[in-house]
């Protein structure tokens, strides 16, 4: 038998480093992130313990990845879903309803997240991050950012506090006003995006409007 050529094993290496951030996702998210093994994440993923190790230094890092790698392909499915736009304000909008999606669906793997970014190894820059923070900052630009180094690094600290409110222990915030403020933070109609049932919360006026980005200091863009 000849030997694999390089883009062979090249391809063989993705798809078992995706098998086991796919694991690492079904797991923690089910189980919790204390009671999941690497052993474990092994036997879903279908590959050999050491080879977790190879990829990654530790668990945490394994987790950060993983849950990148799930904020990614969310976001990339909520941006080009169709009917496809290149509008910047129904993508950002989208965005913002991907990412406080997931916290309102996965609770318990986004809080283990989050927890783990605050924790003494911080944020990790991987390959799964690096691609979300390019969706991020191709959707700040298209929004019509004039200085995406700063707008980019803002929206991104807006969604992370957005997520951690939602999921605060003893006193979340309503998913739906969070939403509301992000809205017309940046001037966006409550119809873009996915727009939950019943309207902006309080009766709040549609902040794409001129009435709501009145004193909201959100960007109007009509002009």
């Amino acid at each position: 038998m000849s030997p694999r050529s390089p883009s062979v094993n090249e391809e063989l290496r993705r798809r078992s480093r995706e098998r086991i951030l796919r694991a690492t996702v079904e797991l923690v998210d089910t189980k919790g992130y204390e009671t999941t093994t690497l052993g474990d994440i092994a036997e879903r993923a279908g590959t050999a313990r050491g080879l977790i190790s190879y990829y990654f230094p530790g668990k945490r890092q394994l987790l950060q990845s993983a849950v990148h790698r799930l904020m990614h392909l969310t976001l990339a499915a909520a941006l080009e879903r169709e009917p496809r736009t290149e509008d910047g304000r129904e993508r950002l909008a989208r965005a913002i309803d991907a990412i406080l999606g997931l916290a309102v669906e996965r609770p318990t793997l986004m809080r283990t997240h989050m927890a783990g970014i605050l924790q003494a190894e911080g944020f990790v820059r991987c390959e799964e991050q690096q691609r979300l923070a390019f969706l991020l900052r191709d959707t700040v630009e298209r929004y019509g950012s004039e200085d995406v180094d700063t707008d980019y690094p803002l929206l991104r600290a807006l969604l992370m506090g957005a997520v951690v409110a939602v999921l605060l222990p003893g006193a979340p915030m309503p998913w739906t006003r969070l939403r509301s403020e992000l809205f017309a933070r940046y001037g966006l109609d409550w119809e873009l995006g996915v727009p939950p049932d019943g309207g902006p919360p309080g009766g709040a006026p549609s902040f794409g409007s001129p009435a709501g980005r009145e004193g909201r200091g959100g960007p109007d863009q009509s002009k």
